[in-house]
Parts: C-alpha cells; structure tokens; sequence
C-alpha cells in the first residue's frame, strides 16, 4: 500500500509560474500551469496506489480534483507547507509510504511513479528517495514516516542548493536517501519548451506551450 501526494497552487494569472513571464503574458502563463497540473493529475490517477492527495493552495477554481482528497495547504514558507503536507496527507494511515511531486514535472508517467514507489517501499523504513532537478532543486521526494519530512522547514527551497540542503538535512537526522531518475523542471520558458517536448502528443502542456510558443 502507497500513496501519492501532489503539491500545488491553484492556476491564478499572476500567482503562478511568475518566472515564465517574460516572455510568456501572466495569463499565458497560468494557462501553462493549469496545464502542467491537470496532465501531472491525470497521471497521479493512473498510477496504482491505495490513496492520492493533493494539498492545494487556493480555491480549485477549473481544476478537476473530483475523485482525489483534497487538503489545504498551511501558510508559511515553501518547506513548512511540504512538511505539514506530508503530516497531513499520512495521517490515521499507518504511514503509507508516500511520494511527493509537484506540478512542475508533467512529463511524469505512471511507471515512472510506480517505479519511483517501488524503489521506497524496497529501500524500506528509514529511508527516503530523492528525484533532484538538473537546476539544483528536487522535483520529488518520498517517505515512510512524516518524521523525514520534518527536516523540510529548515531547507532553503528554490535554490541551486536545494537538493544537496534536503539530502544532507535528511541524512543529518539518520535517514538514508536513494536516488531517483533527474528530471528537468519547468520554471522558465526554455525549460517548459524542454518539457512540453518530453510530453506526450496531444497532452494538454505540450499542446498549450506550443500554441503560447507561436503566438510569442
């Protein structure tokens, strides 16, 4: 038994992914956002798990969360609202080992993310698995036990030193971490095209970057 956990804001024109813009208008760049995270759900909902959650930031407004559990997110800087979401989203379960990603990385796959599960459900109880970004962040992180996400608020978060700080605070407190598959992340406009491109035909960010990409 596992379980998925999804972080993200809500797709607000100015609120989400800022860095996009310039190039991209701040509409166009919450229509990017929108779809990153309907095709990152789509995907979470693939996947064969016992539970998926996400822990939202907004209202849902358009967003489609109808057969997921839904919790909101605490306030307070990014590491906090990871750590409260890993509480929260493991509480009453037993500790489902659970797997965090957020909205950045819709290249995801289901067997990405089953095998992602399986690599922390083989390393077992007192470990972690960490997908690092080529920019220096993680763009995953899983646990048996909300006491590893419990380093997180101490981590500086979207730094080129965010990995490195999550692994050495995670193995600071006596967990081991094993590796995850890099993934690109999207934050700027050439890594959505970079993304966009590893995405399947006809999803919804690669047909939305390349729409906003000719109207540029």
């Amino acid at each position: 038994m596992t379980q998925l956990l999804v972080i993200t804001k809500a797709p607000v024109p100015g609120r989400s992914k800022t860095r996009l813009t310039p190039p991209c208008t701040p509409l166009q760049a919450s229509t990017i956002a929108s779809a990153a995270v309907a095709d990152t759900l789509d995907v979470v909902r693939a996947t064969p798990v016992s539970r998926r959650v996400v822990a939202l930031d907004g209202a849902p407004g358009d967003l489609d969360l109808h057969d997921l559990v839904v919790v909101p997110q605490v306030e307070g800087e990014l590491g906090t609202r990871l750590a409260a979401a890993f509480a929260t989203a493991m509480t009453g379960d037993g500790d489902l080992p659970t797997l965090l990603v957020g909205m950045d990385t819709p290249q995801i796959t289901p067997d990405l993310l089953t095998d992602c599960l399986a690599r922390l459900v083989t390393a077992g109880p007192g470990t972690a698995v960490l997908g690092t970004a080529p920019d220096g962040g993680w763009w995953a992180l899983g646990v048996h036990s909300p006491a590893a996400a419990a380093v997180l608020p101490d981590v500086p978060m979207s730094r080129e030193d965010t990995a490195v700080n999550t692994r050495a605070a995670l193995e600071g407190a006596g967990f081991t971490v094993v590796d995850l598959p890099v993934l690109t992340d999207v934050d700027h406009w050439p890594e959505a095209v970079e993304v966009a491109a590893l995405c399947p035909e006809g999803s919804r960010m690669r047909r939305t970057v390349e729409e906003i990409a000719l109207a540029l």
